[in-house]
């Protein structure tokens, strides 16, 4: 029996308690044309957090410190591509912009106001995840 497919994804919080999400294209493999946290799979040999750091910088452009990102929860997933897994979910404060941004997979990554994510098309992992984290504790620290 193989392992579990292994994902790391981030959430990065603006200053106006905005949150960073990509726009995913009709190219992806995976839930195409929905909105999604920035992450992806853990590479052999590489742990959840060295992976959220990893996909963060090449998703957007932005690299953070160590030390920066800090683990939420995780979450068990499922879809049809890749069976069932595990998705650990890292947060960041960050004074950034949508200009600090570099699209570097699918339409577009930008700061997305929490009013309206209830009428995005989310992946089911972000689907799972967010409403989550927007209700949580650790995210009513970091809102304005």
């Amino acid at each position: 029996m193989s392992e579990p497919t292994r994902f790391a994804a981030v959430l990065l919080v603006d200053r106006r308690g905005w949150v960073l999400l990509q726009e995913r294209d009709e190219h992806a493999a995976i839930d195409p044309e929905t909105w999604g946290m920035p992450g992806g799979h853990v590479e052999d040999g590489e742990g959840f957090e060295e992976a959220a750091y990893r996909e963060l910088a090449e998703e957007t452009g932005v690299r953070l410190a160590p030390g920066e990102l800090q683990f939420w929860r995780e979450f068990a997933t499922e879809h049809a591509s890749y069976g069932v897994g595990s998705m650990q979910v890292y947060v960041a404060e960050v004074d950034l912009t949508d200009d600090d941004i570099v699209c570097g997979e699918g339409r577009r990554i930008v700061f997305v106001d929490p009013a309206v994510v209830p009428r995005l098309e989310l992946t089911g992992a972000t689907y799972d995840a967010l409403p989550a984290f927007l209700s949580s504790e650790l995210y009513s620290t970091m809102a304005p």
